[in-house]
């Protein structure tokens, strides 16, 4: 079967796909065209606002925009970028955790809470304390603890990351600094930068502990170098199936679909493999979800709109999994 694009009137990315009672929420970010010039740090993504939308048939049934469910003007901290936002419920309440940057010009990540996944959602005054960064996931695991992964090489973490100027002559480049002038360099045998887990607090407000690093190892239980082409660049996620826990994310500057197993919320995970290969547009931002006894992969790319300045599509299509437990690479059709 062919992948859908879910919800053609209008363009939406980062899909973080929920199923809450009997029907299946996608909460996604929402380009739109702001005029600002494209850049690395991802400049031209102007995105104000959050939709939610529900469906009970992924293929073949009507798409419910449930419209604005958070608006920026509505977070007292965020002056813009509302960019990638994750939701989950605890104890009859929900809980939409998102990226924004505020009126300093850091991102951080925030709450917002409501009593229907469909919203809307008031948010917390506040930003979540200690938090920073972009892309936030969150993952309740079968105890009821909370978990939110999140990271992003661009846009986020490099505002907290300089690579010392020695390695220029034997290093890999990994863009421009946040100065826009100087190139950031990086040892090739380093560890890569990873994505970050933290548990949430029982109220899901607040970080319950610091965040920790992923680490993803090879193979040969060695964690993924900064020359690693299949290294953590942003777009985590986590499900779980048949006790194994699945850390999916976008690589290194390639934007590849890849995804690691371990035993435990926090890792170590150990590479497994690609799902999908490069989408045209932004990074494989994607989400995860079984849904009436099918695994389904949700994602976004460029094709509709010409991939003008990066205005993006939602799309969907099947997941299978081996009998091992791997999973078989997807296509973009």
């Amino acid at each position: 079967m062919k992948p859908r694009y879910l919800f053609p009137s209008d363009y939406m990315a980062d899909p973080s796909a929920n199923v809450f009672g009997d029907r299946l929420y996608i909460y996604p970010s929402h380009d739109r065209e702001a005029g600002a010039a494209f850049d690395d740090d991802g400049g031209h993504f102007q995105m104000r606002d959050y939709h939610v939308l529900s469906i009970d048939n992924v293929f073949e049934g009507e798409v419910t925009d449930h419209g604005v469910i958070l608006d920026v003007d509505d977070v007292a901290w965020a002056e813009k970028q509302m960019w990638d936002n994750d939701v989950v419920e605890k104890n009859g309440k929900y809980y939409l955790i998102f990226s924004a940057k505020d009126y300093n010009g850091v991102f951080h990540l925030g709450v917002a809470v409501s009593d229907k996944p469909e919203g809307p959602f008031k948010a917390e005054p506040q930003p979540i304390r200690g938090s920073f960064c972009i892309d936030p996931s969150v993952f309740k695991d079968d105890d009821g603890q909370v978990y939110c992964y999140f990271g992003g090489l661009w846009g986020g973490q490099l505002q907290w990351y300089q690579a010392p100027e020695k390695y220029a002559d034997k290093g890999v480049v990994l863009g421009l600094a946040p100065d826009r002038k100087s190139q950031l360099f990086c040892p090739a045998d380093v560890p890569a930068l990873p994505s970050f887990v933290v548990r949430m607090s029982d109220d899901v407000l607040q970080f319950a502990e610091s965040p920790r690093d992923v680490i993803i190892l090879d193979k040969d239980g060695q964690p993924l170098k900064a020359s690693d082409p299949h290294r953590f660049f942003e777009a985590s996620w986590m499900h779980k199936k048949d006790g194994k826990y699945y850390f999916s994310y976008s690589t290194g500057d390639s934007h590849t679909l890849c995804y690691a197993t371990g035993d435990s919320p926090y890792g170590p995970f150990t590479f497994q493999g690609v799902i999908l290969d490069p989408v045209v547009g932004w990074t494989t931002h994607h989400s995860i979800v079984q849904y009436k006894g099918e695994w389904y992969l949700f994602y976004h790319d460029c094709v509709p709109s010409n991939d003008i300045t990066h205005l993006r599509s939602l799309k969907v299509q099947r997941l299978f999994y081996n009998e091992d437990g791997t999973i078989q690479k997807v296509v973009n059709e």
